[in-house]
């Protein structure tokens, strides 16, 4: 099991590690860099949608582990990186089809994102930094 913990330390510094690292200037860099504004956004969307499964598997990791209840910052992370994905991602969707979703607009809804993305980011630092995953 040493060998197991030590793996999920790992792999939980370089998931939250990326969790910033897209949001801090992947995802920018992609849209100053792309002067196709739409196929930034769907490259910048992928790359959200595999940091969400990436925190499914380190979460699942946790699982399999003893003291897997320290992991909770970590579950509350990946909650929220699925909130994105599996509901807000739809909604956005429509809103941009359609102009607007649930009377928000796409921008609106991309700002309730960034929001839930960036509460994900804190909860993966406070995991982090308290090292209750151990």
């Amino acid at each position: 099991m040493p060998v197991l913990r030590n793996v999920l330390r790992v792999a939980v510094v370089l998931w939250a590690g990326s969790l910033w690292s897209l949001a801090a200037w992947v995802a920018p860099t992609l849209f100053h860099l792309q002067s196709d504004r739409h196929l930034a956004g769907l490259l910048a969307a992928r790359l959200f949608s595999i940091e969400s499964y990436v925190g499914i598997g380190v979460a699942l990791l946790a699982v399999v582990l003893p003291g897997r209840s320290r992991f909770r910052w970590g579950y509350i992370a990946v909650a929220l990186l699925l909130v994105n994905e599996w509901i807000l991602k739809p909604v956005m969707s429509a809103a941009q089809a359609h102009g607007t979703a649930l009377h928000l607009s796409f921008g609106a809804w991309h700002g309730v994102a960034a929001l839930v993305y960036l509460a994900a980011c804190l909860a993966a630092v406070v995991l982090v930094w308290k090292e209750d995953f151990r």
